[in-house]
């Protein structure tokens, strides 16, 4: 419960920054992501953000058509979509996570350092966790990929 409600309040600090953008949180992580992947794939960008083809589908054509996001075929595979940010895409994102470093810091500020180092030992057993459990999974259902599951 705790967590859940620490996601929620953090994804909320974005509310009124992403109503003033005209866009949403599913726009948000896609920004989010593409910067910190430079040309990553459109399929495996939708894999990690475990979201509905429609919705990302939706969201990214939006980007795109705004002119935040720019995609190009890559030169190895011509069928794989490769993504990255626009000059415009990157000061949009800059803009977002600003919002959330500036609450991160001022919070870790406050907890102190041995907090903060027993948040991130936990944060990434949950990361682990989540990887052992789509390991397990992939090896249940060999061959499919997560969008072939949807």
């Amino acid at each position: 419960m705790l967590m859940t409600q620490a996601c929620r309040g953090f994804s909320s600090l974005l509310d009124p920054l992403l109503e003033e953008m005209q866009i949403g949180h599913a726009h948000q992580r896609i920004l989010q992501f593409v910067k910190n992947e430079p040309d990553i794939s459109v399929g495996a960008l939708l894999d990690i953000l475990s979201i509905t083809k429609q919705s990302m589908a939706r969201a990214l054509h939006d980007l795109l058509r705004r002119g935040l996001v720019h995609q190009h075929t890559s030169s190895r595979d011509r069928r794989m979509r490769l993504l990255r940010l626009t000059d415009a895409g990157y000061e949009m994102e800059r803009r977002l996570f600003e919002r959330q470093r500036d609450v991160v810091l001022r919070v870790y500020r406050e907890a102190g350092g041995p907090a903060v180092e027993g948040f991130r030992r936990v944060m990434r057993g949950l990361i682990e966790e989540s990887r052992n459990m789509a390991r397990h999974r992939d090896a249940q259902a060999p061959g499919q990929t997560q969008r072939s599951r949807e």
